[in-house]
Parts: structure tokens; C-alpha cells; sequence
């Protein structure tokens, strides 16, 4: 590589990336921070006019850096209420500590910055403008612990609850709660929760965006992977026309028959006018026989099909009774990319197509979708 390109890619990397917000959210935010620095401006100007407080300084400088996390990025780790309240107090109370100590020195300087961020680590509370708070108080020269009371806690707390009511009042979840990660069921193709932890753990390194975001983001971006790859395909598309059903009254020997010879997994079960309320499966037989107990398999799925004579039976007799009740189903006119991750996170092998009056068209499985799949693959090369 030139010399020249070399410096030309120096520079490049120097220069920020576009941001991916448009006017409406910076106007938001920007009015936001405003809002929230002046309603806490004024809030510690009352406590210093009735001597509530000891301290004169009713603001102090690092309050301008937690107002740009908490409202415009407000479900940043580093904005959250803890990490505003605990990172802003607990390191000026450092840095207190430190300038007690040593004195107004470079050092103590640099100690009390870097006991900030250990604490803040320590106690799950790490905002950037921490660090700031324990700097101010070393150079200012503050020795008085109340001062990390008064403005520092007060300040904090204000422009936080301030951030709860505007963030929220303009459409942003604040504080952000992060959702526990979903497990994957067992042979799932796609990325799984697991594999991101994974990532991150390899990755190690502060992430200013909370993990479910991020695996929220994740899934966006291998949702339009899919559909760049499959367009405007539909379900209707795909699926296989005509499927075999049957109805809640349908004979356990009947509907058995149909799974065996026609060497299918499910049956989609519906009513008079074709309305899915169920779907039968091998496995809705397995455990209602019960037969996956090997010994004398034969003999009781046998008497577990045979229709009992007479008005009272101790077992099941039709499909009605074994069938499962909860069953996804899609319309014919959904676009197929968003059933893959249905497939691959779900467990779903087969997933009836439903249209006009939900009435029943036709089925999608697996394989009519690994058949799409491989079809748009060969276009593609």
C-alpha cells in the first residue's frame, strides 16, 4: 500500500460516521437535555435560596454529559438511572477522598479517575461523566463530603427523573429493561441467544447499547437478508394446495391411516366451514397412546386406534381429543420471509396457510420452504 493511500485511510478513519437518526429524534433529544438541565437548574437555585443546602454551587459541570446519555440515548447502559445517580455521586466521593488525601496534585488527579471507574465497574455503574465528577472535585479542591450530597446527588437525581417523564411523554422506554435472553429450541440453524452471549464475551468491551437491543437489531438485519433474498414471494407462492384435513370428529384410526400412508407429520384439523381449530401430529399421538414406551408398542397403539364399542370409552376416540388447541397459522398473502425465522427459532415443522374467512388453502413445511430457498439460491448464481 502507497504512502499515500495510507494516509488517505488515516484520515478517513478520523472522520465520524453518519449518524442514523433524522431531524425529528435531535430536535427531541436536544429539547429534551434543555428541559431536564433547566427544571434541575432550578430545582437546586430553590434549595440554595432557602439555605436547604450547604453548598452555594448549585450545578456542577458534569451534569452536562449525563444529560446528553440519559436523553439522547436513553437505553444506553451508561444513561441508566443507577448508572447516572450511582457513577455521578459515588466518584465525586472519590475524588473528595482523593483530594483529602493528597492534595491538589496531578496524581491524586489521576488516581481519583481511575478509583472512579473501578468503583463504578464494581457497583454496575459506569457513565463517562463519572470520571469527570471525581476530576472536578480534585481540582476544585473539595473537601467536604456533602458536596457529593449537594449538588451532585440532587443535581443527578433531578435531571434522572426529569429523563423518566420526558423520555417517556416522547416515546422512549426509560429506564430500558432489558428482557431475559430467549431460549432456543434445539437444532435451530440461525444464530441463537447463547451465540451472541458468546460474541460478546469474545468481544469484551463496553458496548454502549443494552444486549437485547442489540440482539433485537441482530434479528432485523437477518430479517432483511431474507427478504432481499426472496422479494415478493408469498406464501401462497410456496405452499402446498389442497392439504389433507380433518375434523374434530374424524376417527383416531382414520386420521392415522392418512399420517402413515401419505407419509405426512400433521393434520390440520377444521371445522364445518374449513376453519383451522387444531392440528393433529405424530407426536399428539405418541403421548396421548402413550408409545414411546418400546415394549408391546404394536399391540397398544392398536387397541389405542380401535374404536371402542359402546356409548362410554376410558380413552381417546377422535382426532377432537388429542389434537393440539394452539396452532399458528398464516395467511396466504404474508410475505415468506418473515416465516424463516418462524421455522428456524420455533420449532415449527408445519404451519397451515389460511385465506379469505380464515378458511383453510393450503400447508407450509419445511421442505416446501428449503425448496424456495435453494430455487432463489439458483437464481442468484
Amino acid at each position: 500500500m502507497s504512502s499515500a493511500s495510507s494516509i488517505s485511510s488515516f484520515w478517513r478513519a478520523l472522520w465520524p460516521a453518519a449518524m442514523a437518526v433524522n431531524g425529528r429524534e435531535r430536535v427531541r433529544a436536544a429539547v429534551g437535555a434543555g428541559i431536564g438541565m433547566l427544571l434541575t437548574g432550578l430545582l437546586a437555585q430553590l434549595c440554595v435560596a432557602t439555605h436547604a443546602m450547604p453548598s452555594a454551587i448549585w450545578l456542577v459541570a458534569p451534569l452536562g454529559a449525563s444529560a446528553v446519555l440519559v436523553f439522547c440515548v436513553p437505553a444506553s447502559p451508561l444513561a441508566q438511572p443507577w448508572s447516572v445517580v450511582g457513577g455521578d455521586t459515588l466518584s465525586a466521593l472519590v475524588g473528595i477522598a482523593c483530594f483529602s488525601l493528597l492534595g491538589g496534585t496531578a496524581f491524586s488527579a489521576a488516581l481519583a479517575v481511575a478509583l472512579a471507574i473501578a468503583v463504578m465497574f464494581a457497583l454496575r455503574c459506569l457513565h463517562p461523566p463519572g470520571g469527570a465528577a471525581a476530576l472536578l472535585m480534585v481540582m476544585a479542591g473539595v473537601h467536604d463530603w456533602r458536596f457529593a450530597i449537594f449538588p451532585v446527588l440532587v443535581n443527578t437525581l433531578a435531571l434522572v427523573s426529569a429523563g423518566m417523564v420526558y423520555n417517556r411523554l416522547t416515546g422512549r422506554a426509560y429506564p430500558h429493561v432489558s428482557q431475559p435472553p430467549a431460549a432456543a429450541p434445539a437444532g435451530t440453524p440461525q444464530f441463537a441467544e447463547a451465540d451472541l452471549d458468546a460474541a460478546l464475551a469474545r468481544y469484551n468491551q463496553v458496548l454502549d447499547i443494552p444486549r437485547d437491543d442489540l440482539a433485537a437489531l441482530l434479528h432485523e438485519a437477518q430479517l432483511h437478508a431474507y427478504e432481499r433474498q426472496f422479494g415478493t414471494l408469498r406464501c401462497a407462492d410456496i405452499m402446498s394446495r389442497e392439504p389433507l384435513s380433518v375434523q374434530f370428529g374424524t376417527p383416531l384410526q382414520e386420521a392415522w391411516q392418512l399420517l402413515r400412508e401419505r407419509g405426512i407429520k400433521a393434520l390440520p384439523v377444521v371445522d364445518r366451514a374449513n376453519r383451522v381449530i387444531g392440528i393433529v401430529t405424530l407426536t399428539d399421538f405418541m403421548r396421548a397412546a402413550p408409545l414411546d414406551e418400546h415394549d408391546g408398542f404394536a399391540n397398544r397403539l392398536r387397541g389405542f386406534l380401535q374404536a371402542t364399542p359402546g356409548p362410554n370409552s376410558d380413552k381417546a376416540e377422535v382426532v377432537g381429543q388429542i389434537m393440539s388447541r394452539t396452532v399458528r397459522v398464516v395467511s396466504a398473502d404474508r410475505p415468506v420471509a418473515e416465516l424463516v425465522p418462524l421455522f428456524a427459532s420455533t420449532g415449527h415443522h408445519h404451519i397451515p396457510i389460511v385465506g379469505t374467512e380464515a378458511r383453510l388453502v393450503g400447508i407450509l413445511t419445511q421442505s416446501d420452504l428449503v425448496a424456495a430457498i435453494a430455487r432463489s439460491t439458483s437464481r442468484a448464481t
